[in-house]
């Protein structure tokens, strides 16, 4: 008999400024989750943000969040995710470039880690609107670190480059 591991919730934020953004969101979302553990519980609105760091001359970004239950543990989820990004041509040559795909572990649960594979809570989340605002709006009560995420949004260098992108928001893999 083998034991389950108990679910645990994690943020994952989502981010692309190359190629059909929407579509590879979309793909995204319903990929990251079409493992038997990993599932998806919400989804935040997308967004249209401008880059932040890495060189000038990005194009925009759409940003997103959804919240997860999974069985996996902190770095089989990083590999999962990191697979996904595979998937759609994520290349890592310049810190902070365009790209097709960007998949970050928010928070897994109230995990804390230092490694430097996978640092938790992100260390540089809770000053990023890209990722606060759309997972305020996710779940308004949603706090990183003790902190509103609310509230850490609206402190958030980038916030006045967040914009409404009129999209809906991504269905794949959502629940009933």
């Amino acid at each position: 008999m083998t034991l389950q591991r108990p679910l645990t919730r994690a943020i994952l934020a989502l981010g692309s400024n190359l190629g059909e953004r929407q579509g590879t969101l979309s793909a995204a979302v319903g990929e990251l989750v079409d493992r038997p553990e990993v599932r998806l519980v919400d989804v935040s609105p997308v967004v249209s943000t401008k880059p932040v760091g890495g060189p000038g001359g990005q194009p925009d970004f759409l940003n997103m969040v959804i919240a997860v239950d999974t069985t996996l543990e902190p770095l089989e989820l990083l590999a999962h995710c990191q697979a996904v990004e595979l998937a759609h041509h994520r290349e890592r040559k310049v810190r902070w470039g365009a790209r097709t795909l960007d998949v970050d572990i928010i928070t897994y649960d109230d995990v804390e880690s230092a490694d430097p594979e996978l640092t938790l809570p992100h260390p540089r989340a809770a000053g990023r609107a890209f990722v606060l605002y759309p997972w305020s709006l996710m779940d308004p009560g949603a706090t990183l670190a003790g902190r509103s995420v609310a509230e850490l949004a609206a402190a958030a260098a980038d916030m006045p480059g967040i914009g409404h992108a009129g999209l809906d928001p991504v269905d794949e893999g959502r629940p009933a």
